[in-house]
């Protein structure tokens, strides 16, 4: 068979690995590094939001006590974990899904945000409906997010 004219061959390979992240901590294992990543930056998303929230409030208000300080600061370290945590779980998840199927696909990143989803869910004692949406919500959320972040790179055949 001869191979394809240059202008028909693709210019998007599939990677066989996982991407190379510089990161301040190496914690000897891609899964570990890939875990504590995700928690941080998930942590920093739940504290920026906390800050900004309580920023917007206390301006409308027109003042500021120490009461709302000592609340806003036990507000970030809250949301902080909660986020951090999510991440984590999802980051996870997805590595496990990639491992057993032996793919790494949006059908993983999907899977992952619908399994996460659930368990944060659960875990705030909803009832299986708000559980069920709450998955299908996360699942879809993971599913967009993956192919903006495709877009943005160029690399929209994973």
């Amino acid at each position: 068979m001869t191979p394809l004219p240059k202008l028909y061959q693709s210019k998007w390979k599939k990677k066989k690995t996982r991407p190379k992240n510089d990161r301040a901590i190496d914690l000897g294992s891609p899964l570990l590094n890939d875990i504590a990543d995700a928690f941080l930056t998930g942590a920093t998303i739940g504290v920026t939001k906390v800050v900004a929230e309580d920023t917007y409030y206390a301006v409308n208000r027109g003042s500021v006590s120490s009461q709302d300080f000592e609340y806003t600061l036990k507000n970030m370290c809250k949301e902080g974990a909660y986020y951090g945590t999510v991440a984590g779980v999802f980051v996870t998840t997805e590595y496990g899904l990639e491992s057993v199927r032996g793919r790494r696909d949006w059908k993983n990143t999907m899977i992952a945000g619908a399994m996460t989803g659930a368990v944060m869910s659960a875990v705030n004692k909803n009832n299986k409906d708000k559980i069920l949406a709450d998955a299908i919500f996360a699942g879809t959320i993971a599913g967009a997010a993956l192919f903006l972040r495709n877009l943005a790179t160029g690399s929209l055949c994973k």
